[in-house]
């Protein structure tokens, strides 16, 4: 069972279809750390042309994922609430996996350091307990 899904999601961050690219969130610890569910399915506009016979999602969308998940943890402080996460900076990602169709992609994001409207977060990916992408995130709330 999900603690939040859609539409409590998208009461926290302002991203909406075909740019939201978190299903659920499994776990909240506000302005920590948060869990989310994405279940990547054929129909995702991407793998049109991502690739044409071999769909793959495409790296910078997990790390958006990633970002979003992010995102929930840190505007769902009551400080936060109304406003946007922006990203800082991208360091350290590494692809490890390919994410393709059936995938249920289970993302994580831990705040490590923030000082006011700044911060970072270790960021990971995975899919079946098997790692697919991990990154450090900065975010800049605007």
């Amino acid at each position: 069972m999900s603690l939040l899904g859609t539409k409590e999601i998208m009461e926290i961050i302002p991203h909406r279809q075909p740019m939201l690219l978190i299903d659920t969130i499994e776990e909240l610890e506000e302005g920590r750390r948060a869990v989310g569910k994405k279940c990547v399915s054929y129909n995702e506009p991407f793998f049109a042309g991502h690739f044409p016979g071999e769909p793959v999602m495409p790296g910078v969308l997990i790390i958006e994922a990633l970002a979003q998940v992010g995102a929930v943890a840190i505007l769902s402080q009551p400080d936060f609430k109304g406003k946007t996460a922006y990203f800082g900076g991208i360091n350290n990602a590494k692809f490890r996996k390919k994410v393709v169709p059936g995938d249920v992609l289970t993302l994580e994001l831990e705040i490590i350091k923030q000082k006011g409207p700044i911060g970072v977060g270790k960021a990971v990916a995975t899919v079946d307990g098997e790692l697919a992408a991990k990154a450090e995130l900065t975010f800049a709330i605007g």
